[in-house]
């Protein structure tokens, strides 16, 4: 699938979050191909130095940074590099989750934590360390993944549908934070998106099938739907549009 082109785009300074796979690759991949230059964050360190030198190799800026989202030090070290070597930042694509299946019976308070540690808090703190940049700028542009999970009410997802709700409470309140300052804070909730990840997932459980039957329309969500959606956001075609949710399902259930 072909990525929409933005022109204002071209030599933006953007950091993605979990971009050595799955949705965070396509953004990676969608950003690259309009011109900017793309840091993106991952502790997958093959996939994402493999994906960094395919990307320059075709012509395009990407840097590939190793970073624990866990470690919030790391994190804001992270982010201070990317400032030093490609610039203020103008879009921040929070995108890393993990969507981990919980038994709620058997819930404890370390799951809970890690699962708002990994899914929630460094959303927080990347955008509180990012700000400054737009700011300086005078514009940017934050895009959220948040889930139709904490919509849809699934099965065994109880921490993560909770920390994904969270992250539109928060795009909601960051929106009106800093929207004098000309930054756009928004989110998008994407249903079954196949990633290699979903594909495993969903194959086991059989379920695949089942759920595309879900959807009004009939092809499968790709990555790139998604991406594109980024684009859009991040792009000037979607300046008068912040504190928003987008889902992005294929019309299901």
């Amino acid at each position: 699938m072909s990525h929409a082109q933005y022109p204002d785009l071209f030599g933006r300074v953007v950091l993605v979050t979990g971009g050595a796979g799955g949705i965070g690759e396509a953004h990676v991949r969608a950003f690259a191909e309009n011109g900017a230059k793309v840091a993106f964050l991952d502790i997958q360190d093959e996939p994402g130095a493999a994906l960094a030198a395919e990307l320059r190799a075709a012509g395009a800026h990407v840097t590939f940074m190793h970073c624990d989202l866990l470690d919030l030090d790391a994190l804001a070290r992270a982010i201070e590099e990317v400032r030093q070597k490609l610039g203020p930042i103008f879009a921040l694509l929070n995108n890393a989750a993990v969507d981990k299946r919980q038994v709620f019976d058997t819930i404890s308070a370390d799951d809970f934590e890690w699962m708002m540690n990994v899914n929630l808090r460094h959303v927080v703190f990347a955008t509180q360390k990012v700000i400054p940049h737009m700011r300086e700028i005078g514009s940017g542009s934050i895009v959220n993944t948040s889930s139709v999970a904490w919509m849809r009410g699934l099965v065994d997802l109880q921490l993560y549908s909770t920390a994904k709700a969270a992250i539109v409470g928060f795009t909601n309140s960051l929106a009106r934070e800093v929207g004098p300052y000309r930054i756009r804070a928004n989110a998008i909730a994407p249903g079954l998106v196949l990633t290699p990840r979903q594909h495993q997932l969903w194959a086991e459980r059989g379920g695949e099938r089942q759920l595309l039957d879900l959807q009004c329309l009939p092809d499968a969500i790709a990555p790139a739907d998604i991406a594109n959606t980024a684009l859009f956001l991040c792009s000037n075609a979607g300046r008068a549009i912040t504190k928003q949710c987008i889902t992005i399902n294929a019309g299901s259930l």
